[in-house]
């Protein structure tokens, strides 16, 4: 990758270097064309034909305020807002006069939403307006300006009980601009739930026609018109089209869905659009996690049809209501969102547009190893003097492995609110600082802003949660020290077998090819093919139209035998039914009076109920049942997790027979396609050599 980027940069080089980013170290091309105060949405602005010969200087940014309109310029980009609803209706940049959908109304093109409701109401919509426009800052370096809503009584069951202050910011220099908001609730105000909060921009798309996301997740996108009635067949929901007659005739027979181009937050750290002519690129840069909700693996959606780019900041999607932000009555809460950077770069007529997509992820780095930003004015937005850091070394004991401690390389250790093992997944209030160990287990969590936490881990290759029993206190400037901290995974005896990677994922498993008529050509031979093809729940009647799947633990390869979810069967008439997985096992010796411990790990579950019985697939009460578990919608949308949820069952040795054994994992719901689980890791652990008495199932 780094050479990639050098060649990258030294081809940009020789063609005049002239892809424009904010680089401390890079002197930015500015523009000197007028700005048009009587229509700020359009106008010639930012030619890249007139960048390119110009002297280089940087501008003074510029703040013009209209009774409509607030304009900020720094003579690289001018970004137009409504005043005082804080709608961004313009962006002029690189030879376009407004980057975002002039065909919308000016609500629907740059906005920060949300979804809520009260406790037991019907969900609401609501694109944030502001109705307090103030000047924050104002120099010739920065410009800060804020859109407030206010919240009363009298707005009650209309309005989310918040104070919500939208902030914007232009810098010097700049390719781009800056947004956060504020949110706060206090206590005497009426309680509330939050399913999904973002940011929302609508680019032109007679203009951005190409979407980049990751190296191997980019590509020329469908056009709106593509998903409406005549042009498309919508499939198993809304979100999913099979595309018949599409403007691009090149993507007919392919399969349109936005839960396509999820991605876990670990890894969404800027996506975005690219146009042709001119070569433009728009861009979400994330610089930090801190405040989104979920920890690393939760997954929100980026960019898809539209052409739409979010900054998600919380959702309940590969959750469900386990992660809604709830609010209570008495509640004081405050919470800073972002900021994110919105970064614009072009490119000469004649140069390889996707260099722009090379040139975001540099811009990206230089994001993430600038924050926390020094900037936005907002005392909520903690600097980086004002925060601390924790260090440390993970260790792990599993003595059924190894005598010895071994090193927990490639861990994701984190802080987050004081709760259980495990609680962080569906922690949404507050913020999380995550991390990853070294080859020799050390982490270091920096820039950690004041608070209480506990400090949590998960670990590849070991089952369960790891949390520190001590608290953590974390002051400004501090540098806490926890020297080796140990994590004991969950472990009663050695191991009779296992199937799968105890990794927090269902990657490991079989995956049919899709249905060719279900297609999207960007997954073919992609890593990522199982959770993103269209409608590959339907495989599995198709591989096992009679009986279900068995699994032989002597003669079985889990990446071959072990279809990825545990899914209900289509009947011919189109109805469901519940389906049963046998694992099969033989045992040279019993031990009657000890108990085996049996470990199910589930990657994500929907709906589903997962019962276990041994050697009797009849028995009117199973040995172990979940219940109704599970809101994630992972199969449906195309993803290989959800919530993690670990079983460790307890198996009688009365239970057991000398030979063969067979286990039946049933799941009998099935009043939708869509129900079922995703596994993780399985595994059977005989009783301990030296306990002859079992302990109590956990």
């Amino acid at each position: 990758m780094k050479k990639r980027v050098e060649s990258v940069l030294d081809s940009l080089a020789k063609c005049g270097g002239c892809i424009r980013r904010s680089n401390n170290d890079v002197t930015l091309p500015t523009s000197q064309l007028p700005l048009d105060t009587n229509n700020p949405n359009q106008g010639s602005y930012g030619d890249p034909h007139a960048l390119r010969n110009h002297n280089m200087s940087h501008q003074p940014v510029r703040l013009h305020i209209q009774d409509r309109y607030v304009v900020m310029d720094n003579g690289i980009v001018q970004v137009t807002l409504s005043n005082p609803a804080g709608i961004v209706t313009g962006i002029r940049y690189g030879g376009i006069d407004n980057l975002l959908e002039i065909l919308n109304r000016e609500t629907n093109r740059g906005y920060w939403d949300l979804h809520w409701h009260p406790p037991g109401g019907k969900g609401i919509f609501d694109v944030i307006s502001g109705t307090q426009f103030s000047v924050v800052v104002q120099t010739e370096e920065q410009i800060e300006i804020s859109f407030i809503r206010m919240w009363d009584p009298s707005l009650e069951g209309k309005a989310i009980p918040l104070i919500i202050d939208k902030r914007f910011i232009l810098l010097r220099g700049s390719s781009g601009f800056y947004t956060y908001a504020i949110y706060e609730h206090m206590a005497e105000w009426p309680p509330f739930e939050i399913g999904e909060t973002r940011m929302t921009f609508k680019l032109r798309k007679d203009k951005f026609q190409y979407m980049a996301m990751a190296d191997n997740r980019r590509r020329i996108m469908p056009f709106p018109e593509d998903r409406m009635a005549g042009k498309c067949q919508t499939l198993a929901f809304p979100e999913a089209v099979l595309l018949l007659n599409p403007k691009d005739p090149n993507l007919k027979g392919e399969v349109d869905d936005k839960y396509q181009y999820s991605c876990d937050n670990k890894d969404n750290r800027v996506h975005g659009w690219i146009s042709f002519n001119p070569a433009v690129g728009f861009w979400k840069i994330t610089p930090s996690d801190e405040f989104r909700t979920g920890g690393p693996f939760k997954q929100n959606l980026t960019s898809h049809v539209g052409p739409t780019t979010l900054a998600m900041f919380h959702s309940t999607h590969y959750a469900g209501k386990f992660q809604l932000l709830t609010v209570a009555a008495g509640e004081h809460w405050k919470k800073v969102f972002g900021p994110v950077f919105i970064y614009f770069n072009s490119a000469p007529n004649g140069s390889d547009p996707q260099l722009l997509w090379e040139d975001a992820k540099t811009q990206m780095m230089n994001e993430v190893q600038s924050w926390p930003y020094s900037f936005p004015a907002s005392v909520d937005f903690q600097k980086p003097h004002e925060r601390g850091s924790v260090a440390g070394r993970l260790l792990v004991l599993d003595r059924y492995m190894s005598n010895d401690y071994m090193l927990a390389r490639g861990a994701y250790v984190g802080l987050a609110l004081p709760g259980e093992a495990g609680s962080w997944q569906s922690e949404c209030k507050d913020y999380q600082f995550w991390t990853t160990t070294d080859h020799n287990g050390y982490f270091v969590i920096r820039n950690v802003r004041t608070g209480n936490y506990n400090l949590y881990a998960t670990v590849p290759g070991f089952i369960g949660d790891y949390r520190c029993d001590a608290a953590i206190t974390i002051t400004s400037g501090c540098n806490i020290e926890m020297g080796d901290l140990v994590y004991e995974p969950p472990r009663d005896g050695p191991t009779l077998w296992e199937i799968g990677i105890p990794d927090r994922s269902c990657a490991e498993f079989y995956v049919p090819d899709p249905d060719p008529q279900y297609v999207n050509r960007l997954f073919i031979g992609h890593p990522d093919r199982l959770f993103r093809q269209y409608g590959l729940w339907n495989r599995y009647a198709e591989m096992y139209p009679d009986s279900d799947l068995v699994y032989d633990v002597d003669c079985c390869d889990y990446r071959k035998d072990w279809f990825f979810a545990h899914v209900v069967r289509r009947q011919a008439d189109g109805s469901h039914t519940g389906t049963t997985w046998q694992i099969k096992f033989k045992l040279d010796r019993v031990d009657r009076n000890g108990t085996y411990k049996l470990r199910i790990a589930l990657a994500s579950a929907t709906l589903a109920e997962l019962q276990i019985r041994v050697n009797d697939p009849n028995s009117s009460k199973p040995l172990f049942t979940t219940g109704l578990i599970g809101r994630d919608n992972s199969i449906a949308r195309h993803g290989c997790h959800g919530l993690y949820l670990l079983y460790n069952v307890n198996v009688p040795g009365g239970r057991m027979v000398e030979g063969e054994n067979t286990l039946f994992l049933k799941q009998p719901r099935n009043n939708s396609p869509f129900i079922g689980f995703l596994y993780d890791y399985i595994r059977l652990e005989v009783p301990p050599p030296d306990v002859g008495a079992s302990s109590s199932s956990q």
